[in-house]
Order: structure tokens, then sequence, then C-alpha cells
């Protein structure tokens, strides 16, 4: 089952693809946050045959809905009309603070927080057998 992640950025968008098992995520890409988004991730998507999109779901500290939530809101919306497959939301804290900590910051920043997100997805749902 291969996944393609995202770590949604109101200027940039990273994006992460899994291995066709769904055991690993590797950075893929960092792309503007265009009007060309939604149909470069659905080319993605059927470029890739992935079986699932993973966005990274961002909150406050304190749990609670942010302005970058109502966004993704917004994102999972748009590619639900435009994907026949599911959409995850992920939990994300810090994922741009790790990727910066692992690789520091260079142009992949984005796809590496992407990934980031992506693994985590995989190792919650992939070591029960959940899809």
């Amino acid at each position: 089952m291969r996944y393609i992640g995202i770590d949604y950025g109101r200027k940039r968008v990273g994006i992460a693809v899994s291995d066709t098992e769904g055991k690993f995520a590797l950075p893929h890409a960092v792309w503007p946050n265009d009007d060309r988004l939604i149909g470069n991730i659905k080319k993605l998507c059927l470029e890739k045959a992935a079986n699932g999109v993973v966005i990274g779901e961002s909150r406050d500290l304190d749990g609670r809905e942010n302005e970058v939530l109502k966004d993704i809101e917004f994102l999972v919306g748009e590619l639900q009309a435009e994907l026949s497959i599911p959409i995850y939301l992920e939990p994300e804290f810090y994922t741009s603070a790790e990727a910066s900590r692992i690789q520091g910051k260079n142009n992949m920043h984005d796809a590496s927080a992407a990934a980031l997100i992506l693994k985590s997805y995989l190792e919650r749902h992939t070591n029960y057998g959940n899809h």
C-alpha cells in the first residue's frame, strides 16, 4: 500500500512518498502552494498508484484548532472531490523543527517534514495491518 504524505504550508507544501509496501517514507518534493497544487497532488497520486494521502494535522500546543488547520481542512475537501482514495489527517507536532534538527534547513526541508508525518502514520497503522 503506497501513501503520499503532505506537510501543508501556506507558501510551500512538502511532499513525501512511501514505498509500495507502506513501510517507510521518503521525502519527494517541495511545491509552491499555488493554483496548481491540487492538480500536482492528483497527478502524483495517479503516477504512484497511491492508496491514500496523509496530511499533517496542525493544531495549537493545547490541541485546539488553529488557522492553518482551516486551510488543511479546505485542502482535504478539495482532494476528496478530485481523488477516489482516502485522505487521512495525522497529528503533527514540531515536524518542521525535527526535520531541521536532522538535516538542517535546506530546500527539501518541507519534504522531510512530510516524510516524518507519513512515517508516523505508517508506524501507527501498518504495524497492525490496518489501512
